[in-house]
């Protein structure tokens, strides 16, 4: 009796499928096609294989592009040589570039390396003698007004010590006629007394003189004043950040408290904090000076309208009159510009500062040890204007901005 096939007979077809398979495989690497066992002698650019001469026929390529096998190995080996010819001109060209090119780079790069030297020495070298020369002009400026000043001293030291023993003179004569002379003699010196009365009355008193002090002003120099500030800000530049508990409500401050950007409409805030100025468009910095030598810079390239510089603490912060606004009392010290015109700012009281050109950013500098305050522009390295005070409290860098931006740089 016939039995049905079972899980066996499928095992058989699968041998038998698997036995065909290597058998074609085996034809198509021997370079016969398994299905016509004819030749492989085309190829197949459809499909990258090589085929036989019926497959285009009656094979899997119908319709597909093939051509005799020599045209395509014809074309692979002119493609080849072809490479082969661009890479021996590759090779050409970076023999060239090592063996020539370079060494010759290298020789101008040694040649350019040592003019720049030259150059920074020769440069370097004048900057220190005009340096020097400024150093012995200042000096000997300094040591000219102390000679002056201390000249004058002298003269009215020896002025001042021959009127002190003219005035002893004089009391001591009168104190005589008083107590040692006679009613007769008395009266009859009256013309006597008088003349010595009159001269007594000749030697005034000492008033206090500029001429007895020493000038401060005699080492102001433009070159060290841009020296001095290009130094400072290149070396000894503060890290300042924005307060945020003071910045006006039409202020926005960014994340990193460094710019401050003008807002027509009042932007939310807390209007009743005590720092916050609530009318003008100001702001004060967190950290605060009281000595030593302090500088930072702020971008002003893209506002027409802005102040900058520094005040105390006790600023008004609340209402729209002077006593807040930066500038215009005597708590605050600014460099401004609305629109083309430039000025300094202190106590109401106003300097126009007449500048070339808009600066792009402004440094300012003040040295709390001697009171000066200094406005620069690095960019051309003019002083835009010097300022002398006594500062009295701490300092804090100040700022107001009426149009567009204005940032404190890292």
């Amino acid at each position: 009796m016939a039995q049905e096939p079972g899980p066996s007979g499928a095992g058989d077809r699968k041998e038998q499928l698997g036995s065909a398979q290597g058998h074609g495989e085996g034809h198509e690497r021997a370079g016969i096609c398994p299905q016509h066992t004819l030749e492989l002698d085309w190829f197949c650019s459809t499909e990258r294989r090589l085929v036989c001469a019926q497959c285009p026929s009656q094979g899997g390529c119908r319709g597909h592009c093939v051509r005799p096998l020599a045209e395509e190995a014809v074309e692979r080996r002119n493609k080849i040589v072809d490479q082969c010819e661009t890479l021996q001109l590759q090779s050409a060209v970076t023999t060239k570039y090592v063996t020539e090119v370079l060494p010759e780079k290298k020789q101008h790069v040694v040649s350019a390396a040592s003019s720049a030297r030259e150059v920074l020495i020769r440069r370097l070298n004048l900057v220190r003698n005009v340096c020097e020369t400024e150093e012995q002009r200042l000096l000997e400026m300094v040591h000219t007004e102390e000679e002056r000043a201390h000249q004058n001293i002298l003269t009215q030291q020896v002025h001042w010590t021959e009127s002190l023993q003219k005035l002893d003179t004089l009391r001591t004569y009168l104190v005589t006629m008083i107590t040692a002379t006679d009613d007769r003699s008395l009266v009859q010196a009256e013309e006597e007394i008088y003349e010595r009365m009159e001269e007594a009355e000749g030697i005034l008193k000492p008033q206090e003189s500029e001429k007895l002090n020493f000038n401060p002003q005699c080492i102001q120099s433009p070159l060290m004043s841009r020296l001095w500030a290009a130094a400072v800000l290149c070396w000894n530049s503060d890290e300042i950040h924005i307060d945020e508990k003071t910045v006006s409500p039409l202020l926005t401050l960014s994340e990193d408290k460094k710019t401050l950007t003008f807002s027509p409409k009042k932007v939310k805030s807390d209007p009743d904090g005590p720092e916050r100025f609530d009318h003008w468009p100001n702001a004060l910095a967190e950290e605060s000076f009281h000595k030593g030598i302090h500088a930072w810079r702020v971008t002003v390239a893209s506002s027409g309208a802005y102040k900058l510089g520094i005040s105390y603490k006790s600023l008004q912060r609340k209402g729209t009159g002077p006593e807040a606004r930066l500038g215009y009392n005597s708590f605050s010290w600014v460099f401004s510009r609305y629109d083309k015109e430039f000025r300094f700012s202190h106590d109401n009281c106003h300097q126009t500062v007449d500048l070339l050109k808009c600066p792009i950013e402004i440094g300012v500098l003040v040295d709390l040890d001697v009171g000066e305050l200094l406005f620069y522009d690095p960019e051309s390295c003019v002083v835009l204007h010097a300022h002398h005070e006594n500062f009295t409290a701490p300092i804090f860098p100040a700022l107001a901005v009426a149009d567009q931006s204005i940032s404190l740089m890292q």
